[in-house]
């Protein structure tokens, strides 16, 4: 599995972002298929959201909004988030 991090340096642009993270986790034995979306989005108040999505492969999933008063606060949990689903197994869309 790949341990390296997904996210690279980017910059929120004000109409969407290139600041996303795409991880997933299959386990056959356990009949687990599960997917965890991220990405960074501006708001309309000078602060950035990060939108988490997650659920199981091929089915609509739950989603959330975290909000941040600035880029720097978003990228770090953004990180965080993505260490803490790697140490649970997850890994890079294109590594599974």
């Amino acid at each position: 599995m790949d341990d390296a991090p997904n996210i690279v340096e980017c910059r929120v642009e004000p109409f969407g972002s290139s600041c996303t993270v795409d991880l997933k986790r299959i386990d056959a034995a356990l009949n687990m298929r599960r997917y965890y979306h991220m990405s960074l989005q501006p708001d309309l108040f000078g602060g950035v959201d990060v939108v988490r999505e997650w659920g199981r492969i091929g089915r609509r999933g739950q989603s959330l909004i975290e909000r941040h008063p600035d880029e720097e606060s978003a990228m770090a949990a953004m990180r965080a988030r993505e260490a803490a689903k790697r140490k649970r197994g997850y890994g890079s869309r294109t590594s599974i």
